[in-house]
């Protein structure tokens, strides 16, 4: 059953289109994540859903009620049930953690707030720290102070802006974690918004990618993955590309070579010029079987990370990064086994319709 519903939303600021017609659905007991890089949209349209905001035109409904829509008064950010976690936190910087978490709970029913508040304070890994201020907790404790506030009074939906940005990579995956667990426990429903492709892919039961202001793709994160609908999507989820390439009578020419198109569940793209994209996964560092293309790359750069060396190549102009054991010279010439199988192809000159080989 859906919870929140979006219906062609139109948001401007002056003569900027913040958001172009979006629609978008988030169920009961559903996490839906957005990706989109800064000004793409994801933050104003939190806003609208908080009721910060109001459209310009289209409708918001929450729980079978509309919220938000041109000629209405529109319901109030207090009485939507909503819970909020910001990037910055917004604790009270003179209340201990549990107040910042009671509070709210006194305003809208002050039974039982103190109790309930230490409850949610030990569900987020915080016991025996409810009596320090804000300034005597770390990136992290804050933020656990944050969620426990947000999710103590209950909502009907927990939003999150970028909640996990401004913290370190083990602190992100810990709280990543946190959130989708507690979430789930108390089968509630949550709209987050993220840049990090990770922590949208990892968290989400759907995750949609926006652009521009507006949602080029929403599906699950391994049919985001597989299957990106447009060349703007392909990008957002770290494929490589594009490689200008073409198709005849049933064989793709690339750059590094040609290979007949693979048979599949999708229709075979029409001859003609196609823009190629490739996964890493589709690379492999190792001598090419019969079934793989072949090609040479030209070693760029190699950064030591803590699990081997990330090296930096080019690939007929672009760039790869590959993870290997060991770093190469800069200059070195290294052999790639490609699996043409693995091929995302897009129709050239156009964003809109994925093909697929």
């Amino acid at each position: 059953m859906t919870l929140l519903e979006i219906d062609t939303v139109h948001k401007r600021y002056g003569q900027h289109d913040a958001l172009c017609g979006l629609t978008l659905t988030v169920g009961r007991g559903e996490i839906v994540t957005l990706l989109g890089a800064s000004g793409s949209g994801k933050t104003t349209l939190l806003r609208l859903v908080a009721g910060l905001e109001r459209v310009d035109s289209g409708r918001i409904v929450l729980n079978g009620a509309l919220v938000d829509a041109p000629g209405t008064q529109g319901l109030p950010p207090e009485k939507r049930r909503l819970g909020m976690v910001f990037q910055d936190y917004a604790l009270w910087p003179h209340l201990t953690a549990l107040d910042n978490v009671a509070l709210p709970l006194r305003v809208r029913d002050g039974r039982d707030a103190h109790r309930h508040a230490l409850r949610m304070l030990e569900r987020v890994g915080l016991g025996g720290l409810e009596e320090r201020c804000p300034h005597e907790l770390s990136g992290g404790q804050q933020q656990r102070v944050a969620l426990a506030r947000a999710l103590a009074v209950r909502p009907r939906l927990l939003l999150c802006d970028e909640p996990l940005s401004s913290l370190d990579a083990g602190l992100r995956e810990e709280l990543r974690e946190l959130i989708g667990s507690v979430v789930r426990e108390h089968g509630l429903s949550a709209l987050t918004i993220t840049h990090d492709r990770r922590e949208a892919l990892a968290l989400a039961d759907r995750v949609g990618v926006m652009e521009a202001g507006r949602l080029l793709q929403i599906d699950t994160p391994r049919e985001l993955w597989r299957h990106p609908h447009c060349e703007a999507v392909a990008r957002f989820t770290d494929a490589f590309g594009p490689w200008s390439a073409q198709i005849e009578g049933g064989s793709l020419h690339a750059p590094w070579g040609a290979c007949l198109l693979s048979s599949g569940p999708t229709k075979a793209p029409p001859d003609g010029s196609v823009r190629l994209y490739l996964r890493a996964q589709a690379l492999r560092l190792e001598a090419p079987t019969h079934a793989l293309w072949q090609a040479r790359a030209r070693v760029l750069s190699s950064v030591v990370t803590g699990a081997g060396v990330e090296l930096r190549c080019d690939l007929h102009g672009v760039t790869l990064r590959l993870p290997i054991a060991e770093a190469l010279p800069v200059g070195a010439e290294l052999v790639l086994a490609i699996d043409p199988a693995q091929s995302l192809l897009y129709s050239h000159g156009t964003e809109q319709e994925s093909l697929s080989a």
